[in-house]
C-alpha cells in the first residue's frame, strides 16, 4: 500500500515531500484567511472570486491583498518556468532548489510579521500576501512540471472529483492516494488556524517555515540520487 501512497518506484520519495508541500500550503492559507483579510495565496481561483468581492464592497475582503497575492503568485510561477528550464528532466534538483527558494520567500513573510505591531495594518498585509504568493507560485509551477499523479500540493478540486468518479474502479490505492491529498492539506490548514486563533500568524507562519526546512532537508539529500536525463512522471 505505502509503495502507491508516498513513495513508488517511478518517483521514489518525491510523492512524499510533495505531501509535505500540501501541508505547507494548508498552513499559509490559513495565515492568509485568518490574519490578511480574506485573500488566498494558493489557491488563484478562490482569490479571483475574493477580489470580485471586493471590488463589491462586500466587508471583511482586502482588495490590495487579493491583487498583490494575485501578482505575486504570477511572478512565482514565471520564477518555476526559469527553474524548470534551468533543470529540465532533472526532477530532483528542480525540487531542491524550488524549496530552497520557497524557504527563503516564508521566512521573509515570517521576519515581515514579527517586525510590525499586530493585528496587521494594510502595508504588512500586502507585503506578507505578496511575498507568501510568490512562495506558492513557484511551489504550483514545479509541482505540475513535477506530474507526479493526484499531487498538485495546492488545489485539490480535480483530486476530489477524481476520489469521487474512480470509487467505481475500484483501485483502492489510487483512491487513498488522493484522500491522503485531501488529509494533509486538512491537517495543515488545522494546524495553522489553530496557531493563528490561539497564538498568532507569526507562529503559524513559523510552522510553515520549519516544515520547509524540513522537507528542504530531504529534498538535499535526494539529489545524491538525481540522474541527469531520467524523464519526467506523467500526470493521471
Amino acid at each position: 500500500m505505502w509503495e502507491g501512497l508516498a513513495a513508488s518506484q517511478k518517483d521514489g520519495a518525491m510523492p512524499l515531500l510533495l505531501l509535505g508541500l500540501t501541508v505547507v500550503t494548508g498552513v499559509v492559507d490559513s495565515v492568509s484567511i485568518l490574519a490578511l483579510g480574506r485573500v488566498f495565496v494558493a489557491n488563484m481561483t478562490g482569490n479571483v472570486v475574493f477580489v470580485g468581492f471586493a471590488i463589491a464592497g462586500a466587508p471583511g475582503f482586502s482588495l490590495t491583498a487579493s491583487l498583490f497575492a494575485l501578482a505575486g503568485f504570477l511572478l512565482g510561477a514565471f520564477g518555476g518556468g526559469y527553474f524548470v528550464e534551468k533543470y529540465g528532466a532533472r526532477r530532483e534538483s528542480l525540487l531542491r532548489d524550488a524549496i530552497g527558494v520557497e524557504l527563503v520567500l516564508v521566512a521573509t513573510a515570517l521576519f515581515i510579521s514579527l517586525a510590525v505591531p499586530t493585528p496587521f495594518g494594510t502595508p504588512a498585509k500586502d507585503a506578507i500576501a505578496g511575498v507568501t504568493a510568490v512562495a506558492l507560485g513557484l511551489q504550483n509551477s514545479v509541482a505540475r512540471r513535477l506530474a507526479v499523479a493526484d499531487l498538485t500540493t495546492t488545489v485539490l478540486t480535480m483530486t476530489l472529483t477524481g476520489i469521487a468518479v474512480d470509487l467505481r474502479s475500484g483501485d483502492v490505492v489510487v483512491v487513498a492516494r488522493r484522500l491522503l491529498a485531501v488529509t494533509t492539506m486538512l491537517a495543515g490548514a488545522m494546524a495553522g488556524a489553530l496557531l493563528v486563533l490561539q497564538v498568532s500568524a507569526s507562529a503559524a507562519l513559523g510552522l510553515a517555515t520549519g516544515l520547509l526546512l524540513v522537507i528542504g532537508a530531504l529534498a538535499l539529500s535526494m539529489t545524491r540520487h538525481d540522474v541527469a536525463g531520467t524523464p519526467p512522471a506523467t500526470a493521471s
